[in-house]
C-alpha cells in the first residue's frame, strides 16, 4: 500500500490520504482485514501532523471503510469488498451513459440524487505500507 500526497494540490492533505486509501480499496490492492500503518508512522513518513492522518482515518471510519480500535489500529472493513465489486458495475454505467451522450458531470449528478448515505463496519489482519510525498521517494512504514 502506498499513501500518496501531492504538496502542490489545493485538496487538504487529510483528504488526499483518505483518497489514496479509497483508491487502493477500489483497485483491490488492500482488502478486508488489512491493517493500515499507524498514524504516527504515516505522519512521520510524510512530515505532517499526526492529527492530519487521524482525520483521514476518521473520515474513512465514518464511511464504513475502516474500523478504528485502540491498540489494534485502523483496519479495512468488509465493506471494502463491496466497494471493489461496485467498480465493474460503475464502469458499465459510465460506458452506458457515454453511449447515450450523457456527460460525466450529469451522470455524477444523477448518482448523487439517488445515493443514500450508509455507514458500516468490520475487522481484520496485518499489512505493510509505504508513504510518499509528490516531491520525494516512497519510504516503507511498518504496520501495527
Amino acid at each position: 500500500m502506498l499513501i500518496r500526497v501531492d504538496e502542490a494540490s489545493e485538496r487538504p492533505i487529510y483528504a488526499q490520504i483518505a483518497d489514496s486509501v479509497r483508491s487502493d480499496i477500489v483497485a483491490r490492492r488492500v482488502g478486508p482485514g488489512t491493517v493500515l500503518p499507524p498514524a504516527r508512522d504515516v505522519a512521520a513518513g510524510l512530515g505532517i501532523n499526526v492529527h492530519t492522518v487521524l482525520r483521514a482515518y476518521q473520515d474513512l471510519r465514518d464511511e464504513g471503510l475502516v474500523d478504528l480500535r485502540r491498540r489494534r489500529g485502523a483496519v479495512i472493513t468488509a465493506a471494502a469488498d463491496g466497494v471493489a465489486e461496485l467498480r465493474d458495475e460503475v464502469q458499465a454505467l459510465v460506458n452506458r451513459a457515454a453511449s447515450l451522450g450523457i456527460a460525466p458531470g450529469t451522470l455524477a449528478a444523477v448518482v448523487e440524487s439517488v445515493a443514500p448515505e450508509r455507514r458500516t463496519g468490520a475487522s481484520g489482519g496485518p499489512a505493510l505500507a509505504a508513504v510518499t510525498r509528490s516531491s520525494g521517494s516512497p519510504g516503507e512504514v511498518p504496520a501495527a
